[in-house]
């Protein structure tokens, strides 16, 4: 391998790094909140499991979709915790 190689190896790694440890600082402040993300614009999974990706949500405002908000922030957007989100789930099921 050249040293050229070797030395974009080495930083590529090192910016990686950096970026990983951002976003698990990004995340210390920040909570789930349910029910408030809009058609495509959820952040990961939902809790009905019916797919794995941000982004995938297919209506606004699903109780099961969620996004990343400033700690304290949900109840205030009119948001719900995972335990609320599954009881209206669960509610809208039976």
């Amino acid at each position: 391998m050249s040293q050229r190689l070797i030395a974009s190896s080495a930083l590529a790694s090192i910016l990686a790094l950096g970026l990983v440890g951002t976003a698990a600082a990004q995340d210390a402040g920040k909570e789930k909140c349910y029910g408030i993300a809009k058609a495509g614009q959820n952040d990961c999974a939902n809790l009905a499991g019916t797919h794995s990706c941000a982004g995938q949500s297919k209506e606004d405002n699903a109780a099961g979709e969620w996004k990343y908000v400033a700690k304290g922030s949900c109840a205030s957007m009119g948001g719900l915790s995972a335990a609320d989100a599954k009881k209206k789930l669960e509610s809208m099921k039976k």
